[in-house]
């Protein structure tokens, strides 16, 4: 379903994302714009978008369950960063918010929220 729902409306999917999510619908130059709007033209990359999110809310959460289980954690250095105002300053709150919540499963966390909306864009100082 949300294949044929993006398909059917691709530039209404696209306007309303790059547009909205707490971006400005300036922001982004129209050859950038033109680029995301083209992107769901092809089912191919509709259907990938769309397993990705799939596998976000059961495979990826399964094994992230199961890394736990282990007390298996990242290794790497983890920069974590979030839209200054938007969902994820309020949503996790309650858990210590993005780095608290990303320190569970990294030993080396940084990272701060970013003025931008959902896409960040230009240099941050």
């Amino acid at each position: 379903m949300p294949e044929r729902l993006i398909s059917a409306a691709p530039d209404a999917v696209i306007d309303n994302a790059l547009g909205g999510w707490g971006s400005s619908g300036t922001i982004f130059e129209a050859h950038v714009w033109d680029a995301y709007i083209e992107a769901p033209r092809d089912p191919s990359r509709v259907h990938a978008t769309c397993e990705e999110y799939r596998a976000a809310a059961t495979l990826d959460h399964r094994h992230d369950d199961e890394d736990r289980a282990i007390s298996r954690r990242i290794r790497c250095p983890v920069l974590v960063l979030w839209s200054a105002g938007g969902p994820l300053d309020t949503w996790y709150a309650p858990d210590g918010g993005p780095l608290a919540i990303w320190k569970t499963s990294a030993s080396n966390v940084r990272g701060h929220p970013v003025a931008g909306g959902h896409f960040f864009l230009g240099r941050q100082s």
